[in-house]
């Protein structure tokens, strides 16, 4: 949807291996579809992102929002009405709840726009659409979105736009809700032999005695599983090259990160992790730095907007073994701002050496702090232990997200 908003023929290479046909797939690829998206150079996509600094922090949020607070329960509560996820009553019920909560943060911004971000199709919209198909196919019936008027408005418009429906296809919001089928989930199930109870052939009768003909098929049988072939998603992440370590570049530090991270984790931070931290701290191979969020202002909802880190954290996955973090949201609904402490291999801000750590960084504001500096040791003790007076922030302590 994205590559074709913005004029692509085709997905970037790294893509082509989400098979969209499957709605199953795109349901759960939409972050990483998005994500990658901005930062897919040279094509311009200022429209997709936000045409201006606060509507890409905008565009971000919602972006986040669809994979922290939709998916999951989409998921859920869809799954098992397709046969691929068994049933459980209590799960589906609280499901239910979670996404009527959803619909009406949706249906309250929607009631005076006509897409999330802007006046015209951006990320947002794309990832949020998309994260809501199979609950606008499976279970969404007239009766249960009948009080959110706003949000079908929005999504038939979405999923009418010519990137949409080429990718898509004619998306027919569903009539009844499906419900859970007992049989159509043991069919999809898989066997010992790799085949589904459907698809299981019949039981031949035993061989005899004779030890030619039963011999034969034990090496037929020892023999089958070298003539099954990749699909075409196993081929494509089989082709692709390795990607470099970035830190390869750097000498070995004496400063053993996981070590910290468990002292951090299991054991008491003042009195612990943080003494740990600076006794073995290594000031020539790693870096601290400081990040605040430039748009403040941007910010509403706190769950959304702890939703903002904790979608940062998912997109740099790939740097949790030489990065650490704890990042916190000061304030209230409205009234909030976003700061934290970072530490990093190397001497340089670590989001600059791969692609696919840039997607968020530019939206922080950086300062790299002096690590023998009583203004540093007093940071770090704060943020570590989510507790003292910040006196830098002005704003009381709402709730704290560690990147480890």
């Amino acid at each position: 949807v994205a590559a074709g908003a913005i004029g692509l023929k085709s997905p970037p290479k790294r893509l082509d291996s989400l098979p969209f046909g499957d709605d199953i797939t795109l349901l759960r690829s939409v972050p990483t579809f998005s994500s990658y998206v901005p930062s897919s150079p040279p094509v311009s996509n200022e429209a997709l992102r936000g045409s201006s600094p606060q509507a890409q922090s905008q565009v971000l949020q919602w972006m986040s929002f669809a994979d922290a607070e939709i998916i999951p329960p989409a998921s859920a509560w869809v799954f098992p009405t397709l046969g691929i996820m068994q049933f459980n009553k209590q799960a589906t019920e609280q499901a239910k709840e979670e996404v009527k909560k959803v619909l009406s943060v949706l249906n309250h911004h929607l009631n005076t726009r006509t897409f999330l971000v802007g006046e015209r199709v951006s990320l947002a919209d794309i990832s949020v659409a998309c994260s809501m198909i199979w609950l606008y196919k499976q279970v969404l019936e007239p009766s249960f979105r009948q009080p959110f008027p706003n949000v079908t408005r929005w999504f038939q418009t979405c999923v009418n736009q010519p990137q949409f429906k080429t990718v898509l296809g004619e998306v027919k919001l569903c009539d009844k809700m499906a419900q859970f089928d007992p049989k159509k989930f043991s069919d999809m199930q898989p066997k010992k032999d790799g085949l589904s109870k459907k698809d299981t052939p019949p039981k031949k009768e035993k061989a005899g005695k004779e030890g030619g003909k039963p011999q034969k098929k034990k090496e037929e049988k020892e023999a089958a599983p070298a003539e099954e072939e990749m699909d075409e998603c196993e081929a494509a992440l089989a082709s692709e090259p390795k990607t470099k370590d970035p830190f390869a570049h750097l000498p070995k530090s004496a400063f053993v990160m996981d070590e910290f991270k468990r002292k951090y984790s299991n054991e008491d931070t003042l009195t612990v992790a943080v003494p740990h931290f600076w006794e073995h701290f290594d000031k020539e191979g790693y870096s601290i730095w400081y990040g605040e969020y430039k748009y403040p202002e941007e910010l509403t909802m706190t769950f959304m907007s702890c939703n903002l880190i904790m979608g940062m954290f998912q997109r740099l996955d790939k740097l949790r073994k030489n990065g650490f973090a704890s990042v916190i949201l000061f304030g209230g609904n409205n009234d909030s701002s976003i700061s934290g402490i970072w530490i990093f291999r190397g001497q340089d801000l670590a989001f600059t050496l791969s692609d696919d750590w840039q997607i968020d960084y530019e939206s922080y504001a950086w300062r790299k702090l002096d690590p023998d500096s009583d203004e540093t040791k007093t940071m770090v003790k704060e943020y570590f232990a989510w507790e003292g007076e910040f006196k830098h922030v002005g704003k009381p302590f709402n709730q704290g997200k560690c990147f480890k």
